[in-house]
């Protein structure tokens, strides 16, 4: 006679207050959404508010103030945040300065991951002699501590935006062409990668076809976690006077003017040291959520 099996054990339900149970890759799921998010949100606000509010707001404009109106504390009339010493509205000069620091980095990143892409990827795919070449030479530039390299350019073209864009450019395209050229190196010998070399395909059309798409996510990633860093650089640059000259407003030349009156009045530092600090560590916390994402795929 055959035996009977045993009745499996009858599951316990899981009771909740009136909703079902969250499994841990749905809740994994909403924390990695969060992290994205939050950062993502933070820098929509400081963009919006740098961006869309002086068009849309009627605020003074960043310079040229009425020295008697100098020093006025916040909440006052027309001055949401008050005056500097030279009467100019604060939250203007945050908001212009904003503008000022975020389009310099992006135009650095811009600038490094086109050119520091396509080098680090050509490199990459013809290889030998050239590669050895290109690598040695940005070695060369990554050797130089990137402020002091800074420095040295900024002081020989002297003080503005443009001549801002391009010294921090010699500190963004060799970190940029290493990581390309690493992501390079990992595709040159997958089984489409060897197709289009034996098919006769062009080098350009393989770079700009194959490549190109496949290492643009980490370069991106690279690009949002190096905004961080070009926007302190610039912020040094202007407080040593070899950035954004005055009386154009940057977060970097406010903080070096306010620190004149630090004692008497510290929002004139605060302040800017505060929309600095937030912006530098949203761009970092989105950055590195987008490459713990990248990376799980």
């Amino acid at each position: 006679m055959a035996s009977v099996p045993p009745e499996a054990p009858e599951r316990p339900m899981l009771e909740t207050a009136g909703a079902a149970a969250v499994s841990p890759r749905r809740r994994r799921g909403w924390v990695r959404s969060l992290d994205v998010a939050i950062p993502a949100g933070v820098l929509a606000l400081v963009l919006g508010a740098c961006f869309l509010w002086p068009i849309v707001a009627s605020i003074p404009p960043p310079t040229g103030g009425d020295v008697l109106e100098s020093n006025l504390p916040p909440l006052s009339p027309g001055h949401v945040l008050g005056t500097d010493p030279v009467g100019n509205d604060i939250l203007s000069r945050l908001l212009h300065g904003g503008q000022a620091s975020i389009q310099i980095a992006v135009a650095v990143q811009g600038i490094g991951l086109v050119l520091g892409g396509s080098l680090g990827a050509f490199a990459a795919y013809v290889g030998g002699i050239l590669d050895a070449v290109i690598m040695r030479c940005l070695d060369v530039l990554i050797a130089f501590p990137s402020l002091v390299l800074a420095l040295a350019i900024a002081q020989s073209l002297g003080p503005s935006k443009v001549n801002t864009i391009w010294a921090l450019t010699f500190f963004s395209i060799p970190a940029i062409a290493r990581i390309s050229r690493a992501a390079t190196l990992r595709l040159r010998e997958q089984p489409f990668m060897v197709a289009a070399r034996l098919s006769g395909t062009k080098m350009w059309r393989v770079l700009v076809r194959h490549i190109a798409p496949n290492i643009l996510p980490q370069l991106v990633t690279f690009g949002l976690l190096g905004m961080g860093i070009i926007i302190i650089l610039e912020g040094a640059l202007s407080f040593l006077g070899l950035g954004v000259p005055p009386p154009a407003p940057s977060w970097g030349n406010m903080i070096f003017i306010g620190q004149q009156s630090i004692s008497a009045y510290p929002r004139l530092v605060l302040m800017p040291c505060a929309f600095l600090f937030v912006t530098v560590l949203s761009f970092n916390l989105l950055g590195e959520a987008l490459r713990a994402r990248w990376s799980a795929q």
